[in-house]
């Protein structure tokens, strides 16, 4: 009973893991939550045949699927409808609630994560972690445990009360729905596509931002619905709707193992508050996606500042 001390060391792996799950930080922080409160309530049952990470790993998993039992699956804009048109586009309004949506997650939550070292961070980048919610909730939990965590079937036909044979099928067809889906490995990280794409966009010079840009790039703003493709229509929605950006000041971060950026909007003539959080997909020296994570909850979520100033003293009591 004295390793049951320890299980805050855990904390980090468990978020990593029911973040893969919900695709929601949030959610997964509460699965973590009540996995301890489970595990303190049932450490008399503990007999120590297996390890503490086993038997919390084999908690979180039940804690996963009794929450996921009421919930719907949650996505990318560009996982439900077509890209649309710049300016007229009506989706450009429409706004679904927060729960159909894909969160990220700041890579200070993974440092932690043992997967980082089968899997590294390949296993959380957004279009992963989307195309993980198209799976049901158990073949979603074997795949993670299986080729994220590298468990072998019989630990994973344990954990689940099953047989290694139903394992097996499950990972077969969770490996066949994820195959249809763009969710390969990312990238080496480039520092110097994400300094030319934050000086540009502080700059507002949409000309520098669209020579950032793969020709077929794609540009997503959940909670919008609308979701856009190609050079041209994100250079229309630049110089259009997304002026409103011009005079932004930018703080760059890490989100699901890729670059961000943490854009705040200008608020009079010197203080700026939080926008949204640019997530960037790399490939070939060029930025394939831009995914805006809108709204200062998210900032919260990344510890980042609640505002930016020009007065020194104002910055330090922030």
């Amino acid at each position: 009973m004295s390793n049951l001390a320890s299980l805050e060391s855990y904390r980090g792996e468990l978020i990593g893991y029911c973040y893969r799950f919900f695709g929601c930080l949030s959610e997964a922080e509460d699965a973590v939550q009540e996995t301890f409160v489970r595990a303190w309530q049932h450490a008399g049952d503990f007999e120590e045949r297996s390890s503490v990470r086993r038997w919390l790993y084999a908690i979180a998993t039940n804690a996963c699927l009794d929450m996921k039992k009421a919930r719907q699956r949650r996505s990318l804009p560009m996982d439900l409808t077509s890209p649309g048109e710049v300016p007229d586009d009506p989706r450009s309004l429409r706004v679904l609630p927060e729960t159909r949506w894909v969160g990220p997650i700041s890579d200070a939550y993974l440092h932690a994560d043992p997967s980082e070292q089968v899997a590294l961070k390949d296993s959380v980048r957004l279009a992963f972690i989307a195309a993980l919610q198209m799976l049901p909730p158990r073949q979603r939990v074997v795949l993670i445990l299986r080729d994220v965590l590298a468990w072998s079937t019989r630990e994973c036909a344990e954990l689940l009360e099953t047989t290694p044979a139903s394992v097996n099928s499950a990972l077969a067809r969770a490996r066949g729905t994820m195959s249809t889906h763009d969710a390969g490995p990312a990238e080496r990280y480039d520092e110097e596509l994400l300094m030319n794409y934050v000086a540009a966009f502080e700059a507002y010079d949409v000309q520098r931002l669209v020579t950032l840009l793969a020709e077929d790039a794609r540009f997503s703003m959940p909670p919008y619905e609308l979701w856009l493709q190609g050079r041209e229509t994100i250079e229309q929605w630049w110089r259009g709707p997304g002026t409103v950006c011009k005079g932004s000041r930018t703080i760059t971060t890490r989100a699901n193992g890729q670059p961000a950026v943490a854009v705040y909007h200008a608020v009079g003539e010197s203080r700026w508050e939080p926008f949204a959080i640019h997530v960037l997909d790399v490939a070939g020296g060029q930025i394939e996606r831009i995914t805006h994570f809108m709204g200062a909850g998210v900032f919260a979520e990344f510890g980042l500042l609640e505002q930016l100033s020009e007065d020194p003293q104002e910055m330090m009591k922030l």
